[in-house]
């Protein structure tokens, strides 16, 4: 699939926000302490009945728009298109007061969030937009990116 990743402002959180985030959950994974921890751990898969439509965009107090009620000069938006067609994109937080996640650092970047339309999710879009995030992580003096996902965010 020929896809061009595009480095944008927060300038097209509506745009971006377009692109759905729901899925379908039909497991999660839950965390199996091996020798009570002491030989590390193990996720294990669990079938979810019955299964749910999650979408972190339904509720309004979340989402892109609701994003620009905070400074994001320091943020980036990658966006994945095929021609004029946006397939999906990642939003990377650095250097931002008031965002926990970045623990007041400046050598520390957040994924905020990463979506592909679900048409175009399993080809490959996601991991082409998460080398963007983090070349610009890099070239931002970063050393380290934090990502934080749910136990109900397993691949299908």
């Amino acid at each position: 699939m020929n896809v061009e990743i595009r480095e944008e402002t927060t300038s097209v959180m509506a745009e971006y926000g377009r692109v759905s985030i729901a899925f379908m959950v039909e497991s999660q994974l839950r965390v199996q302490p091996l020798d009570n921890g002491l030989k590390g751990w193990s996720l294990v898969e669990e079938i979810v009945e019955p299964p749910y439509l999650k979408d972190y965009d339904a509720n309004k107090e979340e989402g892109p728009a609701r994003w620009l009620s905070r400074d994001t000069s320091n943020w980036s938006v990658f966006s994945a298109f095929q021609g004029s067609t946006r397939l999906g994109g990642a939003v990377v937080a650095w250097n931002t007061a008031g965002v926990n996640m970045l623990e007041g650092r400046d050598d520390l970047a957040c994924l905020w969030d990463i979506r592909i339309d679900p048409e175009y999710r399993r080809v490959g879009i996601g991991f082409e937009l998460f080398a963007a995030v983090t070349e610009w992580v890099r070239a931002k003096g970063c050393r380290h990116l934090k990502v934080e996902t749910q136990n109900i965010n397993v691949p299908t």
